[in-house]
């Protein structure tokens, strides 16, 4: 029987045995770690019209019940999202070419045509955004689609973290009153950027 065993050898066989253990119970306890950290996502809403407040609240929500931490920030415009009365939201299809404009009502036909209006007709006849507003929430109602205030209330009960940009709030002179109290901070972009960067989502809208 050889009893001669290279020391280098036998060294190099249990560096290799516990460089394998340790990746395996490494690999395993990542995918752990994986497996219950909770997703994040994190929105900068800057848009205050009626139609761009549809997207930020409906990712948001939908992340949110679906048990990921959400934070959404409100700056420039978009602070009008955070208000107690959102009666004042409007939509504007002048200068916007994605938008359709269909009527809600009347025969199948008629909802089916799509009123390529010239910009120069919509700037200069009177009322015609407050006109293309009520179109709009009517096409919101016949769809069985939420308005802005109810699915602003399902953010917050899904647990959605609202955030207004303290900036923007002096700098239209707003006061934190204007806003619904479930507003979770009022802070600038040094505060918010890190937690954007800490998301593993983050969308700008």
């Amino acid at each position: 029987m050889d009893t001669n065993f290279d020391p280098a050898s036998i060294e190099a066989l249990i560096r290799k045995r516990v460089d394998e253990v340790l990746d395996a119970r490494l690999e395993a306890k990542l995918a752990e770690i994986k497996a219950r950290r909770t997703p994040s996502m994190t929105i900068i809403a800057t848009k205050g019209t009626l139609d761009w407040a549809y997207p930020p609240f409906i990712l948001g929500s939908t992340a949110a019940a679906l048990g990921w931490d959400v934070s959404i920030f409100f700056t420039f415009y978009g602070l009008q999202l955070l208000r107690k009365d959102l009666g004042h939201l409007k939509v504007s299809p002048l200068g916007n070419p994605g938008m359709p404009m269909k009527m809600p009502f009347g025969p199948n036909w008629f909802k089916a045509i799509n009123w390529n209006i010239p910009n120069i007709i919509q700037a200069s006849v009177p009322g015609f955004e407050s006109l293309a507003t009520a179109l709009m929430k009517k096409t919101i109602s016949n769809n069985g689609v939420a308005d802005i205030g109810e699915l602003r209330g399902l953010s917050i009960e899904a647990g959605v973290n609202l955030i207004g940009c303290q900036m923007t709030v002096d700098l239209f002179g707003f006061k934190h009153e204007d806003f619904v109290p479930e507003v979770k901070e009022y802070c600038g972009a040094a505060t918010f950027l890190p937690m954007a960067q800490e998301a593993d989502v983050s969308l700008y809208m």
